[in-house]
């Protein structure tokens, strides 16, 4: 993901460090863990339980995982990487488009979601990464994802 900070390049990286890069919590955080961080890739894990509060209505009697939140899902892993970039710490990342989406199968309580985040290219403040989701071998998703990244507003005092 380029100049990774906060020394995390090629460890595990558990929830209390995700929570010191991503400003997401609950219930939007869509990641627990980063298992693998390189310089071009990194890969995450989000646990989806029966607790997730979009299942009380997506839907009822036969839960599923929402699409849009699988995307941002990938957009959260991707980003634990982009914001420990030197020049992006401290700014926020804004999702700028979705590109060639595909959902293959669905995602549901008690899977294991893996994804899987190649860095395709970053000029100025725009990045561009591709996302797989998979559960165990299986493909669940995939998309090209971009963002910019901008420095957060000064809150009024």
């Amino acid at each position: 993901m380029g100049n990774i900070e906060h020394n995390i390049l090629g460890k595990t990286v558990d929830i209390n460090t995700i929570q010191k890069i991503l400003p997401h919590r609950y219930p939007f955080l869509m990641v627990d863990r980063i298992i693998e961080i390189s310089e071009k890739r990194i890969v995450g894990i989000k646990n989806v339980t029966i607790n997730e509060p979009f299942f009380q209505g997506h839907f009822p009697g036969h839960p599923i995982m929402p699409g849009v939140l699988i995307m941002e899902a990938m957009a959260q892993v991707g980003g634990v990487g982009a914001l420990n970039m030197k020049d992006n710490i401290g700014k926020l990342a804004y999702f700028l488009s979705i590109n060639n989406a595909r959902f293959r199968k669905p995602v549901v309580p008690g899977d294991t979601l893996r994804i899987e985040i190649d860095l395709v290219s970053t000029k100025l403040s725009i990045m561009k990464i591709r996302g797989i989701a998979k559960v165990g071998d299986d493909v669940v998703a995939e998309a090209d994802l971009m963002f910019a990244f901008v420095t957060p507003p000064v809150e009024a005092k």
